[in-house]
Order: C-alpha cells, then structure tokens, then sequence
C-alpha cells in the first residue's frame, strides 16, 4: 500500500497525470487560456490574491511556470499557462 502511493506520487512529480487539479486551481489556470502568452492573474474575479499555495502547487505539478520577475513587487510571482496546464484544463 504505501508502495503505490510513492509511485503515485512519484508519478506526478515525474510529469505524469495522477494529479488532478483542485477547484481553485482550475479557476485560476483557466484564466491563462485566453490571455497573451497564458498569463496567469495575480488577483481573482473579486479582487482578491490569487492564494499563494494555488500557485507553489500548480508550479510543482508542471500547469504554470514563472515567466518574469515583477520588478514593483519582487515578492509576486509572475506565471503562465504551461502547455501540460493548457492541456489539463481545456478539455
């Protein structure tokens, strides 16, 4: 049992697609689909910022990637659609 869930789990960190995306992660990647290079927003609909454990997980399993440093806001992380995230997502 605990064999299965290493593989499982190194699975989705080797690129596999064991993982499926949480509610809030595929509101904020679906976002990227229709903007200019798969930019993903720093604040949802309402304002809010975009949780910062939504993007640490959605860069650790591979559907968003850093673009560029914020020069304003060093602290805000930059990211974009990855093609696997478009792929996740846009089904």
């Amino acid at each position: 049992m605990a064999r299965q869930a290493e593989e499982q789990s190194n699975e989705s960190h080797a690129g596999g697609d064991a993982v499926s995306p949480s509610v809030a992660q595929v509101k904020w990647l679906v976002r990227g689909l229709h903007q200019a290079g798969g930019k993903l927003p720093l604040f949802d609909e309402n304002g809010k910022r975009v949780s910062d454990r939504t993007i640490k997980s959605c860069l650790k399993n591979g559907w968003a990637e850093p673009w560029f440093e914020n020069p304003i806001k060093p602290d805000w992380q930059i990211c974009r659609l990855t093609e696997r995230g478009r792929r996740t997502v846009d089904k």
